[in-house]
């Protein structure tokens, strides 16, 4: 894959499938801006083979993501590659008892958030005539997890917003895909109890959790040129969970 200095900014960068996502670009050769909140993506940045720049970024802020893409533009330059991987899980809780605070801080981080960073990176793309944009939904999108209303509601948001965003763009070099993984062992299964992690394995048919390495190959793929035709779609990550 010819990504050699691309400049790729990659969202909840500090771990997790943000973390694999960054260290997997910038093997391939990429500048990568990690946009977080978490103070230790500075430290993450600066392991990567090559090594990246850590912008502190709070994605429900639309001045904050407006000025980490200023500081990626004036260190890096122009993002052309966006992996939209900051997220959280929530609590869980069935819906007539769900924290109104918890519903609201859910959908601001991955589902505004999301909204943020594609609005403000889709204009560089454009005036480049190039981008690769991939947005990390989740199988909880396509068919709803119980007592995770919030966060069900959120991906299957983000599985809508990318639709929409690839129809929009879809006459210019610009993709604009999202995965739909299935969970992964990383931080967010602090936010989770242990019966809602049961439960998430035990609708996996390959009865194992993703690794964050596999989640890193597909959307790294998705991100270069060679996925020049697909656009708009939901390439799915669930382990045999979903086929559609």
């Amino acid at each position: 894959m010819d990504l050699k200095d691309q400049v790729a900014v990659v969202t909840g960068a500090a771990q997790g499938i943000g973390l694999a996502v960054s260290t997997l670009l910038a093997e391939r050769g990429v500048r990568v801006a990690g946009w977080d909140i978490d103070p230790t993506h500075t430290t993450a940045m600066a392991g990567l083979p090559k090594p990246g720049t850590a912008i502190s970024c709070d994605i429900t802020d639309l001045a904050s993501v407006e000025a980490a893409h200023a500081s990626t533009c004036e260190l890096l330059g122009v993002p052309t590659i966006l992996v939209n991987s900051a997220g959280i899980a929530g609590p869980n809780a069935p819906v007539e008892t769900y924290d109104v605070d918890a519903w609201h801080q859910v959908i601001d981080i991955n589902l505004n958030g999301t909204f943020y960073v594609n609005r403000v990176c889709v204009p560089g793309m454009k005036a480049q005539g190039y981008g690769r944009i991939l947005n990390i939904a989740s199988i909880a999108g396509k068919e709803g997890n119980p007592n995770a209303s919030a966060y069900s509601a959120s991906k299957a948001a983000v599985i809508g917003l990318t639709k929409s965003l690839g129809k929009e763009l879809a006459d210019m070099d610009i993709a604009v895909n999202c995965i739909t993984p299935a969970a992964a062992r990383t931080r967010i299964f602090d936010q989770m109890s242990a019966e809602h992690i049961d439960y998430m394995l035990s609708k996996i048919p390959r009865s194992r959790f993703l690794e964050v390495k596999e989640a890193a190959e597909m959307i790294v793929w998705a991100v270069s040129p060679e996925n020049s035709f697909t656009t708009g779609a939901v390439f799915d990550l669930s382990g045999g969970r979903a086929t559609y």
